[in-house]
């Protein structure tokens, strides 16, 4: 599979590899096998998983019992970190199967998204150097690169995405 073609799927159904918010930590073990580095905040509130592209953040089951386990909370494609990173490519492709180029424009994506079926629909925010565009029917956002003065290299430059976040919607008691 092409990162394209990932992406995509991600930007449409807010799902990796069968994976969204409310997955447990057992099934993301089971869904990925990549090495990654855990950080657990002090008091034990929230965990997050590194897999050095793709990042899991978990928190707590809200009504924690002896068997508790950790939720997906959030989860973030850190597609900048390819810019500078040559290996990171190389070592997802052979563990995962989805060959990612070192920069991904956003013209690109958008392109592949429109061969997609079940194109969501965008809103665009300014971020202050970047542009959001968010799906609300998936839950997922992308950051874009939005300064002219930014240029490819070591870092991704103008127009190109700087990651994927899916995020829990907010649900009032």
């Amino acid at each position: 599979m092409t990162g394209m073609e990932f992406l995509a799927s991600f930007l449409t159904t807010g799902e990796l590899y069968g994976l969204g918010v409310g997955s447990t930590l057992d099934e993301v073990d089971r869904a990925l096998p990549h090495p990654f580095v855990d950080v657990v905040g002090e008091e034990g509130e929230w965990l997050r998983r590194d897999y050095g592209l793709v990042e899991f953040a978990f928190t707590p089951e809200p009504d924690p019992g002896p068997a508790s386990e950790w939720l997906v909370a959030t989860v973030t494609v850190q597609l900048h970190r390819l810019a500078s990173d040559d290996d990171l490519a190389c070592a997802w492709e052979r563990s995962m199967g989805v060959a990612f180029p070192r920069y991904t424009s956003w013209e690109e994506l958008r392109e592949e998204l429109s061969r997609t079926h079940g194109i969501p629909e965008l809103k665009v925010t300014d971020q202050g150097g970047f542009l959001q565009y968010r799906a609300a029917s998936s839950n997922v956002s992308v950051l874009v690169v939005d300064d002219r003065d930014e240029e490819r290299g070591e870092r991704v430059g103008d127009g190109d995405v700087w990651s994927l976040d899916l995020w829990a919607p907010f649900r009032s008691g």
